[in-house]
């Protein structure tokens, strides 16, 4: 039994705990403005059958979740297409602040400030799920941006920049007990009787079972330098 069939069953039960607990609270859950997605990897070989559509909500295809715009597919190209279309629009505002006589300096601070920051949005959650064309494009519109004197040219590659943020909030996560995602690390591995170099970390190494499993953030950052 896969997890489509396993939660088929308990929709209706999550949506009503969902509203009850809404109530208890002194919120109203809008229904018109609450959706379903049901998440299906399109590498399996064995197509799944979605599910009956519940009456109360909009099932759509396309979800964005706290800023990030994602399919059903498990895709983040809309995310990046959106994000980057989003950035262009920022470099004419900058090309009109240039024309107004705005130095190179003040436009590149600009630049990081809001560019990088849209570009470099929650990486952790995205990144794992973005294929080597998402990728590139990203990297080929900051190389523009460079070439245009917008970007600083000693920026490092996207690539190293998403890394570097990654090891950070993982770094965080593995010191901080009262992290939110702490509970979901592996426990420490006592069973090592010697250590031929330093690892980042001392946890399990759990198993890795699937494609989309090693798109997770954890698990990608556990195995990062491991070996």
């Amino acid at each position: 039994m896969n997890s489509l069939e396993f939660n088929v069953d308990t929709r209706s039960t999550e949506l009503n705990h969902i509203t009850n607990w809404a109530k208890h609270n002194n919120v109203k859950l809008n229904m018109a403005k609450s959706q379903e997605i049901i998440f299906v990897d399109r590498k399996l070989k064995e197509k799944v059958s979605e599910p009956i559509e519940i009456s109360e909500l909009k099932r759509v295809k396309v979800m964005k979740i706290l800023g990030v715009t994602i399919t059903n597919g498990l895709s983040v190209s809309p995310h990046v297409q959106s994000v980057i279309v989003s950035c262009a629009q920022v470099l004419y505002a900058l090309c009109v602040l240039r024309a107004h006589g705005l130095c190179d300096s003040a436009l590149q601070t600009i630049y990081h400030s809001v560019v990088i920051a849209k570009l470099c949005y929650a990486p952790s959650a995205w990144e794992g799920f973005a294929n080597a064309t998402d990728l590139n494009k990203i990297q080929s519109f900051i190389n523009k941006s460079k070439r245009s004197g917008y970007c600083s040219p000693d920026l490092p590659d996207f690539e190293n920049v998403c890394t570097s943020m990654n090891s950070d909030l993982f770094n965080k996560v593995l010191n901080t007990p009262t992290h939110v995602l702490h509970p979901l690390l592996p426990p420490p591995n006592t069973t090592q009787p010697y250590c031929l170099r330093t690892r980042a970390h001392n946890r399990t190494l759990p198993q890795r079972k699937s494609h989309l499993a090693d798109s997770n953030f954890l698990l990608r950052m556990l195995y990062l330098n491991a070996y």
